[in-house]
């Protein structure tokens, strides 16, 4: 099987240079769409039946099984959207640096699309039945939270014995298991305007009510526990000469479990609640949008699987947890064991310049991808 992707070599490094070289940041519904017409005509090509969930804000998703009664049992997730804008492509497009491809959403995630497309061709190839046990979703929105496609996948995870996301690897051949939960809240601050000079008695300032919240609300952090909470952006006021009527902020958490999440939305909402300048008032809007992705029982088995598989090809998988969230949330909700992390190995994603995938592991990770693929249909229910 590996020889067989090392041969593909040519043809994947031209289909990555494809999808490398189209815009499809998550708002750019035509490119992310362009992107998943090439997809989908891959797998149609493959004999696979491909569903597509229409949209009109953001780009459609793809749901591929291999025809459309069969009831496959792994569940596999991969997203066809970026974080950069129009015409990032053209201005640094899709080259190769010694054992590097460089190119914006190469490593987060399009060599991933490559590598499951070869690994159920490799599977194909080598006349295994295991390509049948495979859900596929191909989704255009999870740089922004998986607006519109986090029930297709809730709903593709039902009775799902396994889940494997297709982030990039991480070094030294790692997989990722455990991801933090991502929230996003805003405070709305109003107070009273006065001129600064003149009366400033009369005034009731926003941002000094803000500033009061902001310390409050960094303290919360504790980086031991795998909790951070950052104000990352404030506005405010209307002049230097005026008490400001008004002041918002932007505060992002990280979490590493439900109980977590549940804790400091409370203590957030808390703050929020507080009042340091009378006559001040405090909106707050926001939650905990994305789940941390935990491990659930049977999730060491999977990752056992995983281990054998790549110590088969040489390698020796290791694990790693992470603060960025990704749709692996979803299915461990859902109780399904899963693992993220399963592309080929990268760095440095959304870097507008620094992000690069690893040639070199390539066919090894898309064999890995397909003899995990070939194991675990052994031990479906």
């Amino acid at each position: 099987m590996e020889s067989y992707l090392e041969s593909k070599m040519p043809e994947m490094n031209s289909l990555l240079k494809e999808l490398v070289n189209i815009d499809s940041g998550s708002y750019y519904k035509e490119g992310v769409d362009k992107v998943g017409n090439i997809i989908r005509r891959k797998f149609e090509e493959l004999g696979m039946y491909v569903k597509v969930h229409r949209e009109t804000e953001y780009g459609n998703h793809l749901e591929i099984k291999c025809d459309k009664e069969c009831e496959p049992k792994i569940i596999i997730i991969a997203h066809m959207d970026t974080v950069f804008g129009v015409g990032e492509a053209e201005k640094r497009p899709f080259k190769i640096i010694g054992d590097k491809a460089y190119g914006p959403g190469v490593s987060d995630e399009k060599a991933s699309h490559v590598a499951v497309l070869y690994a159920l061709k490799a599977l194909k190839e080598n006349g295994s039945d295991a390509y049948k046990n495979v859900h596929l979703i191909f989704n255009s929105d999870e740089e922004i939270g998986s607006r519109t496609s986090k029930a297709i996948i809730k709903e593709a995870a039902e009775g799902k014995d396994f889940s494997l996301v297709v982030e990039s690897g991480r070094p030294n051949d790692a997989v990722v298991t455990e991801r933090k939960g991502v929230g996003r809240f805003i405070f709305d601050v109003k107070g009273r305007s006065a001129h600064a000079g003149v009366e400033p008695e009369r005034g009731r300032s926003a941002i000094v009510e803000l500033a009061h919240k902001v310390i409050s609300l960094q303290n919360l952090n504790d980086y031991e526990q795998g909790l951070s909470v950052n104000v990352g952006l404030i506005d405010g006021g209307i002049s230097s000469n005026t008490v400001a009527p008004e002041a918002k902020a932007q505060v992002d958490v990280r979490v590493k479990n439900m109980k977590q999440a549940k804790e400091i939305t409370a203590k957030i909402t808390e703050i929020a609640h507080d009042e340091h300048i009378k006559g001040t008032e405090t909106e707050i809007s926001g939650r905990i949008g994305r789940p941390p992705m935990e491990k659930v029982e049977g999730a060491e088995t999977l990752l056992n699987t995983i281990k054998a598989v790549g110590k088969e090809l040489g390698m020796s998988i290791t694990e790693v947890s992470t603060g960025g969230g990704s749709d692996a949330a979803y299915t461990t909700t859902e109780g399904v064991p899963t693992v993220d992390g399963m592309g080929p190995l990268g760095e440095f994603s959304h870097s507008e310049k620094d992000e690069y995938v690893d040639l070199k592991s390539f066919p090894k990770r898309t064999a890995l991808l397909a003899k995990t693929i070939e194991r675990l249909s052994s031990h479906l229910h």
